[in-house]
């Protein structure tokens, strides 16, 4: 006797497990919604962050220590999480197919991935001296020279943090003055192991095994050649929004999800929340109110709109 496979359908999948996702299984699960979360890694990029003094309700918190809260409040209502890289996502009619599983709607917020500086030398010494987290990679740097390449907010404060280990910080940035915050700028401009190095591009990245040197773009003190241990590179990320963008959700110039003021996409059912969307200012709290707004809506959709 041939018996069929009886899939689960969900209320909602959400896919990505950073604090934005979370956020939006702790209402999920306050709506009492079928939820389960999907990510190849849950906490997201934010556990490779260290700490955070901008989270309302936490002086200081570590990235880590956050994305656990968060976690742990959810599992407080039965919310199912597993650490599985989503690979497909469909529609059909009414309901989508994630991975598989069946689910109503989806609430997708699936972060950024760093954006590389492309020049000749970078992949070839990517964990070799190329590295993309201080916090990861920072300890291997102990009375080093290094060097952080960009020249954001999060660039100054890469730089801060590798100051705990290297001996010698630069930060070369292609314009005339970086765009830290100003608690952050006055941090870097006060620190005895902090050199800016302004108007200035990295080109080539060089080494044997390792990294020994890097090469701008103009002369630096007689030299384009820059000796140095390490390159961490800050220029930005990239939205992780494939998977959306191939069942039809609309995207704008830069690959950011396309978002209402209720996290609601072009495709019925599908919200987005978190640093994917096309919010301008992008903290982990905004991400997770965004989340927040995408589950009541997912079940104002369940309970009002969607065709039984």
């Amino acid at each position: 006797m041939i018996t069929k496979e009886i899939i689960k359908m969900y209320d909602t999948i959400i896919v990505g497990g950073g604090v934005a996702g979370l956020g939006a299984a702790v209402y999920c699960g306050r709506f009492e919604l079928k939820t389960l979360v999907l990510a190849d890694k849950i906490g997201g990029t934010i556990i490779l962050t260290g700490d955070i003094y901008n989270y309302p309700g936490f002086k200081k918190i570590s990235g880590m220590e956050l994305a656990d809260k968060i976690k742990e409040h959810a599992g407080d209502y039965g919310i199912e999480i597993k650490e599985e890289k989503v690979s497909k996502i469909e529609k059909h009619g009414n309901f989508f197919k994630v991975n598989g599983y069946k689910t109503k709607t989806i609430i997708f917020a699936t972060g950024t991935e760093w954006r590389k500086l492309n020049v000749r030398g970078e992949k070839e010494f990517s964990g070799k001296g190329v590295h993309y987290c201080s916090l990861c990679d920072g300890v291997l740097y102990k009375n080093k020279i290094v060097c952080v390449v960009g020249g954001s907010d999060s660039a100054a404060k890469e730089a801060l943090m590798l100051t705990q280990w290297a001996k010698k910080v630069y930060i070369i940035y292609r314009k005339e003055k970086i765009r830290a915050e100003p608690i952050n700028l006055k941090r870097v401009q006060e620190s005895k192991k902090i050199e800016v190095i302004n108007n200035t591009n990295v080109v080539s990245i060089k080494g044997d095994k390792f990294v020994n040197a890097v090469v701008f773009d103009k002369a630096y003190k007689g030299s384009k050649e820059f000796k140095l241990d390490a390159v961490f590179v800050e220029i930005g990320h990239i939205p992780v929004s494939g998977l959306a963008k191939g069942i039809g959700v609309k995207l704008n110039d830069k690959n950011e999800i396309i978002v209402d003021k209720d996290s609601k996409t072009n495709i019925k059912g599908f919200y987005a929340c978190g640093d994917v969307v096309d919010s301008k200012f992008k903290q982990a709290i905004t991400g997770v109110a965004e989340g927040v707004i995408a589950a009541y809506n997912a079940y104002e959709y369940l309970t009002k709109e969607l065709p039984v």
